[in-house]
């Protein structure tokens, strides 16, 4: 049981890594796209957003296949489509075979995220589940330091080309061995549930069509609350540490894009830790919306110095974006929020439906707010990119702040669960 559990769970974890990276690798290297494709800024955020809309489009269609293929299926195929669009993205003369590269890309990674929560939730008990996620959003999390930094470093020592082919290698390794090694649910190896270990009964399985399970959770209208600080907070958070952040930091504060990066980085590390600590605290007070809600208005409260050009020394940047990252963990929780609300069986339907916020806000943000810069840029370019005014990242900023409040307000409409399944503590 722990061999295949922790097996299965590393794989996936990797994949998850995987889709981290390429989600906000285009940060690190935006100025090397800008150069090697002569983009404006809204050509730089729709090549960005191409990842996001794919991965939209299809976090519904992952999440009724995890519930209905199973988990080692899909990680491996999505892995293996992951790695042709890296390669593909690697090897692009054009901005067009760019974009299909990154759409392959957001094609395969799309199923990482869905697999590993539902994993999470058929090889762990119910009780431990905010702690784990949170430990699989930190170690996911890993994937988007790797893409700062190190990222930064690579490419200044080789090239951003070549360290996609790489990452492309890597990703169809890790196709066969999630083929080879994962289990999808204990069952599917001759071994009891976690439930039945405690002496339960084993959550009962869906009965009918996956249509069905699926209109069951979207007709719930305890599942729609958590999809706006999805949408809000996760879309502002992905755009900006995604893209956006470090041309910010190099155009306003003249930072290198080492330092720059490096901000990011403790931004995103701080996501990381954020999210496990978020989910344990949680699960620890027995607990949701109020860890959710003060969480979420630090992350709110973090952009007002940026929105307003409150001019900050490095002493105080740093702690600044650390408080960020802490405070963005919280949307990570409606994820078990929404899972406890819905029937057990269909806990990879319930997660897609208001996962697609946190894509379809990022896929709306990038684009839309290069588009809000170019509108007041003054023309000034640095080696073939370029360069925005203080006043241009002003709007830009204040687009994602928006859509940050509205990710607050929608938390404090998502039901209270105390950490345990609504529907399975009504039958009792």
């Amino acid at each position: 049981m722990r061999r295949l559990r922790w097996t299965s769970y590393s794989l996936v974890v990797l994949c998850y890594m995987l889709a981290y990276f390429h989600r906000m690798a285009p940060a690190a290297i935006a100025t090397d796209l800008q150069q090697s494709f002569q983009a404006s800024g809204a050509a730089l955020g729709a090549l960005a957003a191409a990842y996001f809309y794919t991965y939209t489009v299809m976090q519904i269609p992952v999440g009724v296949m995890a519930d209905t293929l199973g988990i080692r299926k899909i990680v491996a195929i999505g892995a293996a489509l992951a790695g042709v669009g890296s390669l593909l993205f690697g090897m692009a003369d054009t901005l067009t075979g760019a974009t299909v590269g990154r759409i392959l890309i957001g094609l395969g990674v799309s199923s990482m995220f869905i697999s590993l929560m539902k994993l999470n939730s058929v090889w762990f008990h119910d009780r431990h589940y905010g702690t784990i996620g949170g430990m699989s959003l930190m170690l996911g999390n890993v994937g988007s330091v790797l893409a700062a930094t190190p990222l930064v470093w690579a490419v200044s020592w080789t090239s951003w080309r070549n360290v996609f082919d790489a990452v492309g290698i890597f990703s169809i390794v890790l196709a066969v061995l999630v083929w080879l090694l994962v289990r999808s649910h204990p069952g599917e190896a001759g071994l009891p549930s976690m439930r039945e270990l405690e002496g339960h009964a084993a959550h009962p399985p869906h009965q009918g069509h996956w249509f069905d399970g699926l209109l069951k959770v979207m007709r719930n209208r305890a599942s729609w609350p958590g999809f706006w600080p999805n949408l809000g907070i996760g879309g502002s958070l992905f755009s900006f540490a995604g893209l956006w952040g470090v041309p910010y930091l190099r155009d306003v504060y003249g930072m290198t894009r080492n330092d720059a990066a490096n901000h990011t980085l403790l931004l995103l590390l701080s996501f990381a830790v954020g999210s496990l600590l978020i989910g344990t605290l949680s699960d620890r007070l027995g607990k949701r919306v109020p860890v959710i809600v003060v969480a979420l208005a630090v992350y709110v409260s973090s952009w007002l110095p940026m929105v307003f050009n409150w001019h900050m020394s490095a002493a105080l940047s740093y702690p600044l974006f650390v408080l960020m990252g802490l405070g963005a963990a919280g949307f990570t929780l409606t994820w078990s929020s929404v899972k406890e609300v819905n029937p057990p069986a269909l806990s990879g339907m319930s997660t897609s439906v208001i996962n697609t916020g946190a894509f379809l806000g990022t896929a709306i943000l990038q684009p839309l707010v290069g588009w809000a810069m170019d509108q007041g840029w003054d023309g000034k370019t640095l080696a073939g990119a370029r360069v925005y005014s203080e006043q241009n990242y002003q709007l830009g900023l204040g687009i994602m702040l928006g859509f940050a409040i509205v990710g607050l307000i929608g938390a404090m409409f998502i039901r209270e669960t105390n950490c345990r399944y609504i529907t399975i503590a009504t039958q009792k």
